[in-house]
Parts: C-alpha cells; sequence; structure tokens
C-alpha cells in the first residue's frame, strides 16, 4: 500500500526533506542536509536515507518525490546559471536581457501568421561559428510565433546543426503578445535548462541509492506537478518552484489573509494568500530583472538571505547580496581570517574543490589555485597579473561550474557573533567581524548588529515593494531603500495583515520586521522545512 510522499526542498544553503502520510496530510519524518552543490545527489542521498530510517517506512511504500528546488530562482538572482544567446527575430525596437547576448534578425510573421520578412538564416548561422564557444544553450523568439512558429524552428533547426547545445523557442510557453516579456521568457527556458538536468540527475541518483522507484515530480512555480521526464525541457516553468511550495504551505496555516515570507541562505521570497489560498500571477511572474510569461504564483524574490555575502568597498560603503558565499562559521581549512578578509576584492576566499584539482590545469587561474590552494581575487589578481575584468568572468566560470567554492562574511556570521546560533565555528565568525569593523572603526559586536540590522532592512524593502507592486503594479524600490536617509521626507509603513514565517533563518529577521510594520508574525510547525511540505501538498493533491 502507497500511501506516502517524500517532499524535497533543495535550497542554496540546505536540502530539506519531509515524509508525509498522502490522506492525512500528517509529518511522520523530517531532515534537513546541508547542500553539496557539486554533486547534489549526495545531499539529496542524505536527506532521503534520514527519512527513511528514521520513520522505518519501506520504499516501496512511498507513491511520489516531489521536488522542489530554489536553484533556478537563486541562479536567475545571482545572474548565474547557463550562459545564453538569445535571438530575437522580427523586433526592430533593441532591448537588453541579462543573458550573455541578445542578437536580432530580420524575419516574424505577421498578426494573421502571414510572414513579414524573410528569416536572415545566413546572419544567424554566421554567428553562430563565433557564439558556440561562449555560450551554453540559446534562446529564440520570433515576432508572432505564436500564431506561426515557422521562423523559431527553422532557427532551432539551424543552431542545432552547427551547436548541439540545448535550444529553447518562445512559442513553446508563451502564448501572450509582448516581446520583450517573450523573449525573457525564452532566455530564461535556455538559461535553466542545463541546471535542471543537472538537478534532475542528482536527485534520481538519489533515489536510486535509496531503493526508490517511484516517480519523481518536479513543482512547478504555478504549484502544480512536472513530470521529471518533460521538466528539463520546461525548465522555465521551475523558475518560482520555491515560492509555490511556499504559498501553499502558509495557506494551510490560515483561512484569511497574509503574507508568507521565506528566509533562505540566498533569497527571500514572498507570496500573497487571500482567503486562505495562493493568489496566481496569470500574467507572468517577476524573478529579479526578468519580467517574464511564466504562470506562477503571485510572488516576489530577492536576493538578500542567511548567507548573502557583506561587502566593504575602499570607501566604506557596505552591500548585503544578491550573490551567496559560504559563511565564515560554516567553512573549514581557512587560513588566518584576519590574514586576508578586507575591503573590496578580499572580502571572500576562493578555494578549488579537490576534484577541480585534479582536472586540467592548462589555464593560468586553475594552474594558480592548484599551487596555492586558496586566494582572494585581489591577490589572484596581483600574482597573476589577470585584469579584474578576465578575472571576474572565469571565476564566475568556474563558480557556475562547481570547480570552486567561495567564503565570506554573511548575515549567518553576524547571528554567530552575538550568540544568537551556534551551527558552526563561532570564533571564525568573530574573526570575520573583527576584521571588517576594523576597515570602518567598528567593534566586532557593533558590526554584526549592524549586519543583521541592514539585513532586516532589506526584507522589509522587499515586502513594502511586493505589496505595493501587487496592488500598484508600480516598483518603488529605489524611493523605499532610501526613504530613512531623506533629508525632509520620513516616510512609514504599516501592514493590516499578519506574517507567516517560513525557513531556518526566518525566526531570526522576521520579529524585527513585523515590529515595524505593526504587524505580527507566526512561525508553524515545522515552518524550517515549510517548502518541503509545500511540495508534498501539491503532490497530495494532483494524485488525489
Amino acid at each position: 500500500m502507497q500511501n506516502y510522499i517524500i517532499g524535497i526542498d533543495t535550497g542554496g544553503t540546505f536540502t530539506d526533506a519531509v515524509l508525509m502520510e498522502k490522506t492525512s496530510g500528517r509529518i511522520i519524518a523530517t531532515a534537513k542536509k546541508p547542500t553539496t552543490h557539486h554533486r547534489l545527489s549526495d545531499s539529496t542521498g542524505a536527506a532521503l536515507a534520514a527519512l527513511l530510517q528514521g520513520s522505518g517506512i519501506a520504499p516501496t511504500e512511498i507513491e511520489a518525490v516531489a521536488v522542489s528546488s530554489t536553484l533556478a530562482t537563486n541562479s536567475v538572482v545571482e545572474n548565474k546559471g547557463a550562459r545564453v544567446a538569445l535571438f530575437v527575430i522580427g523586433y526592430v525596437k533593441h532591448f537588453k536581457l541579462p543573458v550573455k547576448a541578445v542578437i536580432f534578425v530580420k524575419g516574424g510573421h505577421t498578426i494573421m501568421g502571414e510572414e513579414e520578412e524573410p528569416l536572415e538564416l545566413d546572419y544567424l548561422v554566421s554567428l553562430l561559428h563565433s557564439l558556440k564557444d561562449e555560450v551554453d544553450a540559446y534562446g529564440v523568439c520570433a515576432a508572432m510565433s505564436m500564431i506561426n512558429p515557422t521562423h523559431e524552428l527553422v532557427a532551432e533547426k539551424a543552431i542545432s546543426m552547427i551547436d548541439p547545445k540545448p535550444v529553447f523557442c518562445s512559442h513553446r510557453i508563451s502564448q501572450t503578445a509582448g516581446m520583450r516579456e517573450r523573449a525573457a521568457t525564452a532566455g530564461l527556458h535556455a538559461k535553466l535548462m542545463p541546471i535542471m538536468q543537472d538537478y534532475v540527475n542528482g536527485v534520481e541518483r538519489a533515489m536510486e541509492s535509496q531503493g526508490l522507484t517511484c516517480p519523481m515530480l518536479v513543482i512547478g512555480g504555478n504549484g502544480k506537478t512536472v513530470a521529471a521526464s518533460r521538466v528539463v525541457e520546461q525548465a522555465g516553468v521551475t523558475v518560482a518552484s520555491g515560492p509555490a511550495c511556499t504559498a501553499y504551505f502558509g495557506a494551510r496555516q490560515t483561512t484569511g489573509n497574509a503574507l508568507v515570507i521565506d528566509i533562505g541562505g540566498t533569497t527571500t521570497d514572498m507570496a500573497m494568500i487571500a482567503d486562505g489560498h495562493p493568489l496566481m500571477a496569470i500574467e507572468g511572474c517577476q524573478i529579479g530583472q526578468w519580467r517574464t510569461h511564466v504562470e506562477a504564483v503571485d510572488m516576489s524574490t530577492g536576493g538578500i538571505g542567511g548567507d548573502s555575502h557583506v561587502v566593504i568597498d575602499e570607501k566604506g560603503n557596505i552591500t548585503l547580496g544578491p550573490s551567496r558565499v559560504v559563511p565564515l562559521a560554516m567553512a573549514d581549512c581557512l587560513p588566518p581570517i584576519e590574514n586576508w578578509l578586507g575591503t573590496g576584492d578580499r572580502s571572500k576566499l576562493i578555494t578549488l574543490r579537490q576534484e577541480s584539482a585534479l582536472s586540467r590545469k592548462d589555464d593560468e587561474l586553475t594552474a594558480f589555485l592548484v599551487t596555492h590552494g586558496q586566494a582572494t581575487p585581489e591577490r589572484i589578481r596581483r600574482e597573476t597579473g589577470l585584469s579584474g575584468i578576465t578575472l571576474g568572468r572565469d571565476l564566475e566560470q568556474m563558480a557556475r561550474r562547481q570547480q570552486i567554492y567561495e567564503c565570506g562574511f554573511t548575515p549567518t556570521d553576524a547571528l554567530h557573533v552575538l550568540g544568537r546560533i551556534s551551527l558552526g565555528n563561532s570564533e571564525q565568525a568573530l574573526s570575520g567581524a573583527r576584521a571588517l569593523g576594523r576597515e570602518i572603526g567598528m567593534e566586532p559586536e557593533v558590526f554584526a548588529e549592524m549586519i543583521l540590522r541592514r539585513t532586516e532592512e532589506q526584507i522589509e524593502t522587499l515586502l513594502i515593494d511586493y505589496v505595493i507592486q501587487h496592488y500598484w503594479s508600480n516598483s518603488l524600490t529605489n524611493f523605499i531603500s532610501t526613504r530613512n536617509d531623506h533629508p525632509v521626507l520620513g516616510v512609514d509603513f504599516s501592514l493590516k495583515i499578519p506574517l507567516i514565517g517560513i525557513g531556518a533563518a526566518a525566526r531570526h529577521f522576521l520579529p524585527n520586521v513585523a515590529a515595524r510594520l505593526a504587524t505580527s508574525v507566526t512561525f508553524p510547525e515545522h515552518c524550517e522545512v515549510g517548502n518541503a511540505i509545500g511540495a508534498a501538498l501539491i503532490c497530495a493533491g494532483d494524485l488525489s
């Protein structure tokens, strides 16, 4: 009798898993393991093993494994993921998108499906030979392709004959007008296809290692399941997978209105609950800089979380996120922190993964890291002569390929400094706060308090801007984030609905955010693994 569902949420910091009884929704067991980015099957397998061993439930009793992943969302927010060349066919007004290249080509069709201009195929083909060594995937968006996709299909075939990498065409997902949004949707799918392929492979290996032969289902941003066999070609639908699970877990907690806030390691996700149900953004969701036609829950994601990178520039200005680093408190084998941590390019330590050290060493950066093991970007540039732009590009590619990991000071470290959590090495966190605090004339504890306050302020800004966009369709991010510094105008906001907190970091940041917004916050049972529960609930609903 298969009466159990496993829900998994793979986040930037932890992989959470729950074992749920399908008919009652009762949580039988939970597990939380550090995410192993370079080999996802390790952390997923460890979480699955903990569930099965802790519950005594046999693998044959599991009906399905439902997975939610914020990895796609994180890669977009951090501007990582695959390098994409996006071909836009038959559109005169140029626009920019956060991809490797946006290339405008003549062609396209009219609103009646008639060819408006012949496809400029020779030009497209001529560019492919110079692009194929610079990109990992392609997106194609042609004018009125939802009426007549011929030019997209021809371009797709031409690309595949020259460079056999993933290609995504906009007509396969978007049937709505709006060329920029349709192009963004195609580019987003292409950007996420290689990431989703690696993810699916990793989870399937982990399931096999635990004797699980049941179907694997991936949660889409619209709160529906997608079979693992089809999810790679529809990778973009998973971009709001985590927030969808956030919304469905939150909706289980109330019959009224609320804002559900999930604070992870890399991002903070927010979703609106109305009358006990998640709201949908039918016209498409926005993730970071991407306004898309991907159907999803009404949500917003921002690049701030427990592991957001704290950087102090040479002028003493402080930024948090959107990039994520391994917190000092959670890192192993660090050299004395005060010898390397500082401002600018000394804000993080680059470490070459052992398996990468055994691979090719013919490029200068890899050879340097093989020899020295760990180094800041400042030291690498000084000793190799690599320029800042070239070095930044190469480090980004190595991080995307999981060849290196980056370590620096984070809000998680600030919590360790102040004794509010004890998950790792508090002495390393204190050394980091001492080194960075010295740069701006602060004691380590005062510096840690300031970082936590800034983290809360950024979460508050995201929350207020989301509500404003939800009701008035306008973003006031720049105004909201600087409102306290204005020399004349003072503005305070309050919320008339409660907050529901999800995620291990939520308890440490949301109480002060709620107090400043004159509202309340609750933390339901098992909220630390709320997204994994949300995945299991969505799956149970689809299987019923």
